[in-house]
């Protein structure tokens, strides 16, 4: 039943709203634009206390943000996010491909882990899986190898987060 509930709402936004937290303005400036293209980027915030007052104002369907941040770090925003707007879908993105982090990102409510060495590749392809609900989580976690995974759509999940290598 709840797999219906999310195939609806995946079909109800056309084109998602994204609230950005990235406190690196030439990354957040890179982020957008590779969002820009696929969703509706409704805001920019740099630091964790802001996600919280402009994700309650602007009400977006998913959260890209930064797992390390001044103010609430991603994880830890997630978590108060999600408490007072359980619908958001959240992403995270970190230079940190650490399984644990991904782990900590999961049980705070995030559905999507995206290596920002992967970004490029595999960001939209994360909001997407979000929008429907799905986990995501970047090739690159647990490898070991960042230039050997492909990134592909694939690493998309309805499940648990992926097994390390």
């Amino acid at each position: 039943m709840q797999q219906i509930a999310r195939d609806t709402y995946s079909q109800r936004v056309e084109r998602p709203r994204i609230v950005l937290a990235e406190d690196h303005a030439h990354v957040a400036e890179q982020l957008r634009g590779l969002l820009s293209a696929h969703f509706d980027v409704v805001a920019t915030v740099a630091e964790g206390n802001a996600l919280l007052r402009v994700a309650e104002a602007a009400c977006p369907d998913v959260v890209v943000a930064d797992v390390v941040m001044p103010g609430l770090d991603g994880i830890a925003g997630t978590a108060a996010l999600l408490a007072r707007r359980p619908g958001t879908r959240v992403v995270l993105v970190s230079v940190h491909d650490d399984p644990e982090l991904v782990e900590r990102g999961y049980a705070a409510g995030a559905l999507g882990y995206v290596s920002k060495h992967r970004a490029g590749r595999e960001l939209v392809a994360a909001v997407r899986a979000a929008v429907r609900g799905e986990q995501y989580v970047s090739s690159s976690i647990g490898d070991g190898d960042d230039q050997t995974s492909t990134g592909t759509q694939s690493n998309e999940r309805s499940g648990g987060p992926r097994t390390p290598k």
